[in-house]
């Protein structure tokens, strides 16, 4: 019989600290999607079950959208045979660089069927003017 050392990278731990606490693969995770709509950024974030005015957070800082939210859930069941109750609770966030020249008073949300839209509109960057310079023979 051969024994061999299995080593772990520090993924590997919070990985399994997360499926232990976790009985789906995504839930408590935020799933977002980002695409680019003419000058816009466009980023969705799948959201279901909160309540965008209470739970959800977005701020745009240093080049970073910041989204933040939180989840509680509770369920309660009574029956003849007793009475049953769970909740689950936790907190998220993403951060997605955006391109230079987004300014935070132009960013925008909303929020539908549990998918948050953050539209980011991008300014277009000035192009440097381009002189040409005359060249003269000796």
């Amino acid at each position: 019989m051969t024994l061999m050392r299995r080593t772990t990278s520090p993924m590997d731990f919070w990985e399994s600290w997360r499926k232990l606490f976790d009985t789906s693969e995504d839930r408590g995770w935020m799933s977002v999607e980002e695409m680019h709509d003419g000058s816009d950024l466009i980023v969705r974030a799948e959201l279901p079950g909160v309540d965008p005015d209470k739970d959800v957070e977005i701020s745009l800082s240093e080049g970073v959208l910041h989204i933040r939210a939180e989840r509680q859930e509770k369920s309660e069941r009574k029956d003849e045979d007793g009475y049953r109750s769970e909740f689950r609770y936790g907190s998220f966030s993403r951060d997605i660089p955006v391109p230079a020249g987004a300014k935070p008073e132009d960013v925008g949300a909303t929020y539908e069927n549990g998918i948050l839209e953050v539209r980011v509109p991008i300014a277009e960057e000035a192009k440097p003017a381009v002189t040409k310079v005359p060249i003269t023979k000796k």
